[in-house]
């Protein structure tokens, strides 16, 4: 095992939740390798740019009063965040045609990220050292039945073998049992528990329409709409500080992996049937489809909609005599779906770690790798991929 890096922990998943629990066990001392599968940070905080620049969340987009670990790392960050628009009237869509309603009983009182939620992970992820975070390097394995020893893990990446006392989680339980090999295999319930969980957003494809100015508001709309005849379940205002840039955005429910994202006329048609007469087409429509982002369903699977599992009771203790730990959203009883959820996972499996280490008499930890082939130097943006124009 000479040739292999030798970390305290590994972190799958350099989403909110994984750099978090990175962020807190890096500030305790201990050293720590964050494996990503694809070529950006960030996991469900996706911010794109429109064609003129501003940016456009394209994954989660706002959080909740009482969410007070995301509102504190927003006030560490020092992120500029604004109110979420909900004055005017609603819209009910069903067969017998739109319906406006008197008020807006849809949206509540949220906050918005000014510069897109994903600069919570860039935040994050600049706060850790250099050569911590590996893009682009899938883990395909774990091993914990390491010979001679009952503390050392093995994780198996794209890029080659890191040895770790503790592994982190940090992706939906069903993407992770679908995509990485456990040896030896996870016990029966746990993974049938993780095969089973759904995936928040993994069975969605998230629409952005931007227009030239808010039109929806000059008619008193809230820009708030709830239709059961599609393509879009459900659409909110997502405009910017001001008004500007002028958004409405919408989720489009995709059960299996065949279904297709909605095309631009479809939508535009429903946009306009809802917020019309007259309605202007939008300047541009951005289309982000979280099957294919989150790799969350296989070709004629249905989407588990069993949200009843979120923070099973399995997820919150840690697996394989402690070395292994849950820490994405789907996991937690806190805010589940939500970047809280994420935040609240990511400390949850930190603590439950160094509170192992601390019980063990751990004295010195073990130093980190250097930087390498594979991995963030630490030294230039940490990128955001763009979204799909339609």
């Amino acid at each position: 095992m000479a040739d292999r890096d030798d970390v305290d922990v590994v972190v799958v998943g350099a989403g909110v939740s994984g750099l978090a629990a990175a962020d807190r066990l890096v500030r305790a001392g201990r050293s720590v390798v964050v494996h990503e599968a694809v070529d950006r940070i960030g996991g469900r905080l996706l911010t794109g740019r429109s064609a003129t620049g501003h940016p456009i969340d394209l994954g989660a987009t706002w959080f909740w009063p009482g969410e007070e670990r995301v509102a504190a790392l927003v006030r560490e960050l020092g992120l500029p965040v604004h109110p979420q628009h909900l004055a005017g009237d609603a819209v009910y869509h069903e067969r017998g045609g739109p319906v406006r309603l008197d008020g807006n009983p849809i949206d509540v009182p949220s906050v918005r990220f000014s510069t897109g939620a994903a600069a919570l992970a860039e935040g994050l992820a600049g706060r850790l050292p250099a050569g911590t975070i590996r893009l682009a390097d899938p883990v395909l394995a774990v091993d914990t039945a390491v010979a001679g020893s009952a503390e050392t893990t093995v994780v198996t990446s794209a890029s080659g073998d890191v040895e770790a006392g503790h592994v982190v989680l940090a992706l939906p339980p069903a993407v992770a049992v679908d995509r990485i090999e456990f040896r030896p295999g996870l016990p029966e319930r746990l993974a049938g528990l993780a095969a089973t969980t759904p995936v928040w957003m993994g069975s969605v494809a998230k629409v952005v329409a931007l227009y030239d100015r808010p039109f929806w508001r000059d008619r008193g709309l809230a820009g708030s709409a709830i239709s059961h005849l599609g393509p879009l379940g459900e659409i909110h205002d997502m405009s910017g500080p001001a008004g500007e840039p002028a958004a409405l955005f919408g989720f489009a429910r995709l059960r299996a992996a065949t279904d297709p994202v909605p095309d631009r006329s479809a939508i535009e048609a429903q946009l306009g049937l809802l917020f019309g007469p007259g309605a202007p087409p939008p300047s541009e429509v951005l289309v982000v489809d979280w099957r294919q982002e989150l790799g969350s369903l296989t070709t004629g699977q249905v989407a588990s909609t069993a949200y009843r599992l979120f923070g099973h009771a399995r997820y919150h203790e840690p697996a394989i005599d402690g070395r292994l730990h849950w820490a994405s959203t789907e996991t937690v009883t806190v805010s589940p779906g939500h970047i809280e959820g994420a935040l609240a996972g990511g400390e949850r499996a930190a603590a439950a770690i160094l509170d192992r280490l601390a019980a063990r008499g751990r004295a010195a930890p073990r130093p980190a790798p250097p930087a390498g082939a594979g991995t963030d130097t630490g030294d230039r943006p940490i990128p955001v991929a763009p979204p799909r124009r339609t």
